[in-house]
C-alpha cells in the first residue's frame, strides 16, 4: 500500500474517532444540562403544588387544584397509601396510560412516552382527610426532544462535513508529503538506470524537513560523484603509471632470456633495470596505499612539541641518509600543538622532494607571525613553471616526465603531503621561479583544528 493512501486512511480514521468522541460528549453534556434545567423548574412547581394541597379543605375539589398546577404536555396523579390512584388530571391525551418505573426510594425518574422523554417527580403530601398520599407529577419534554433531535442532526452534519474537509486536507497533505519522496525515488531510479548522479530540483522558498532531506540527498550525490570520479581517475592514473615499469621489466626479462646468459653486459644491464623498476614500483605502491589509507578514519594525537627540535632532528636524518647539506635557520624553542608523527612524515616528504630535484643545499627557515608558525623549505633546482603550480599536488602529476624518470619520482609524494596537511589543518603554498628554485611554505596554525578523514 502506498504511503499516500496510508496517510489518507490513517488521518480519516483518526478524524472520525476524534469527531465522534467530541460529538458524543457534546450531546450528552447538553442532554444532561437540559434535563437538569427541566427538573429544577418542575421541582419548583411541584413544591408549590404540595403547598397548595396541604392547605386543601375537605370540601375543596382536589382536581381543580391539580389542574391549576398541571404542567403543559403532562399530567398529575395522586396515589393513596395502598398505591391506588385517587385523582388524575392530564393536559395531553393518553397520559394516564403512562406509568413510570421508579426504584424503591426514588423521588424522580425519566422515561419515554410515545418516543418523547418524560420527567416524573413524586413527593408525599398530607391529604384533606389527614392521610399521607403521594403526588406524581409528569411532564413530557417535547421542546427538549426537539432540541436534542436538532442537535443530533447538527452534530452528524458537522461530522460529515468535518470528515469531508479532513479527507480533502489529508489528500492534499499526503500529496505534499509524498511528492518530494516520489521525486527522490524517481531520481534514484533514474540514477540507477542511467549510471549518472542526478540531483533533485529544490524550491528556494521552502525551508521544511522535506527540503532539508532533498538538500542532504543532493549533497550525498555530489559526494558520491566526486568520489567516483576520483576513484576512476586514480585507477586510470595508477594503471597508466604501473604499465610503464611493467613494460620495462618485461622487455628486460625477455632480453635477459634471449642474450643474458651469453652476454654479461646485457645481463647486468637487464638485472639493474629490473631492480630499479621494481624498487620504483614498490615505492609507488607503498605511496598509493598511504593515499588510500588517508581516505579512511585516522586518529589524531595532539600534543605540544618543539617544532625547532623536530625540524632539526628531521634534517639530521636527511643529512645522514643522503650525505647532503640541509641548512636550518631560525631560533628555538618554538612550540606548536599538532600530531608529531604526521608532521614528521610531512617534513620528510617535502624535504625528500626538494633533494630529488636539486643538486645544491636545501635551506629550511622557521619563523612566526600572529596566526601561524611558518616553515619554509627552499631548494635551488630548476623551478616549476607557473602553469604547473596549480596541479603540483595532484596525484601522478609531473612537471618534467624525463626528469622524474631520472630521479625515480612517482608523482604521489606531494599528494600525500597535501592529504596530511589537510588532516592537520596545515596550509601549503608554493613559490617557484624557473631557473632559480622552489620554496614550499608550511603554515602551522597556532590554534589548530585537527580533522578526521
Amino acid at each position: 500500500m502506498k504511503l499516500k493512501v496510508k496517510i489518507h486512511l490513517f488521518s480519516t480514521f483518526l478524524t472520525l474517532i476524534i469527531l465522534g468522541l467530541m460529538n458524543v460528549g457534546i450531546y450528552f453534556i447538553y442532554e444532561q444540562m437540559a434535563f437538569d434545567t427541566e427538573y429544577n423548574q418542575l421541582n419548583s412547581d411541584v413544591d408549590e403544588l404540595v403547598s397548595a394541597l396541604s392547605k386543601m379543605g375537605v370540601d375543596d375539589d382536589p382536581a381543580t387544584i391539580l389542574r391549576a398546577f398541571i404542567p403543559p404536555n403532562g399530567g398529575i396523579r395522586v396515589f393513596n397509601s395502598e398505591k391506588t390512584p385517587i385523582v388524575f388530571v392530564e393536559s395531553i391525551e393518553e397520559m394516564n396510560e403512562y406509568f413510570p418505573e421508579l426504584q424503591e426510594g426514588e423521588r424522580y425518574t425519566s422515561g419515554y412516552f410515545h418516543g418523547v422523554p418524560v420527567l416524573t417527580i413524586i413527593k408525599p403530601v398530607i391529604w384533606a382527610n389527614g392521610e399521607v398520599v403521594e403526588v406524581q407529577t409528569m411532564k413530557q419534554l417535547i421542546e427538549v426532544d426537539k432540541n436534542l433531535d436538532f442537535l443530533r442532526w447538527t452534530l452528524i452534519s458537522v461530522t460529515l462535513i468535518g470528515m469531508l474537509l479532513m479527507t480533502i486536507s489529508s489528500v492534499a497533505l499526503g500529496n505534499i508529503i509524498t511528492k518530494p519522496i516520489n521525486k527522490l525515488i524517481n531520481t534514484m531510479s533514474q540514477s540507477r538506470l542511467s549510471g549518472k548522479y542526478q540531483k533533485i530540483e529544490l524550491s528556494k522558498n521552502r525551508k521544511d524537513e522535506m527540503t532539508q532531506m532533498g538538500i542532504a540527498f543532493n549533497e550525498m550525490m555530489e559526494q558520491l560523484e566526486e568520489n567516483y570520479n576520483k576513484q576512476e581517475q586514480f585507477v586510470s592514473d595508477a594503471s597508466h603509471e604501473l604499465k610503464t615499469p611493467l613494460t620495462v621489466i618485461e622487455s628486460y626479462a625477455k632480453l635477459l632470456s634471449r642474450h643474458g646468459f651469453k652476454n654479461k653486459a646485457i645481463a647486468e644491464e637487464s638485472v639493474n633495470a629490473i631492480i630499479n623498476e621494481t624498487a620504483r614500483m614498490k615505492e609507488m605502491i607503498t605511496q598509493m596505499l598511504v593515499l588510500a589509507k588517508g581516505n579512511g578514519q585516522q586518529t589524531q594525537k595532539t600534543e605540544t612539541i618543539d617544532l625547532y627540535e623536530l625540524v632539526e632532528s628531521t634534517l639530521q636524518s636527511m643529512r645522514t641518509a643522503y650525505n647532503r647539506n640541509f641548512i636550518l635557520k631560525g631560533e628555538g624553542p618554538i612550540y606548536v600543538n599538532t600530531d608529531m608523527e604526521q608532521l614528521t612524515q610531512l617534513l620528510f616528504i617535502i624535504l625528500d622532494n626538494a633533494r630529488k630535484y636539486s643538486e645544491k643545499e636545501i635551506k629550511t627557515t622557521i619563523s612566526e607571525d600572529e596566526e601561524n608558525t611558518v616553515v619554509a623549505i627552499l631548494d635551488y633546482g630548476n623551478g616549476i613553471p607557473k602553469k604547473d603550480i596549480n596541479y603540483i599536488f595532484d596525484r601522478f602529476y609531473r612537471v618534467d616526465e624525463a626528469r622524474n624518470r631520472k630521479t625515480g619520482g612517482t608523482g604521489l609524494g606531494l599528494s600525500i603531503a597535501k592529504e596530511i596537511a589537510n588532516r592537520l589543518s596545515i596550509k601549503l603554498e608554493i613559490d617557484s621561479t624557473v631557473g632559480f628554485g622552489t620554496t614550499i611554505y608550511i603554515f602551522i596554525p597556532k590554534s589548530p583544528i585537527l580533522i578526521n578523514f
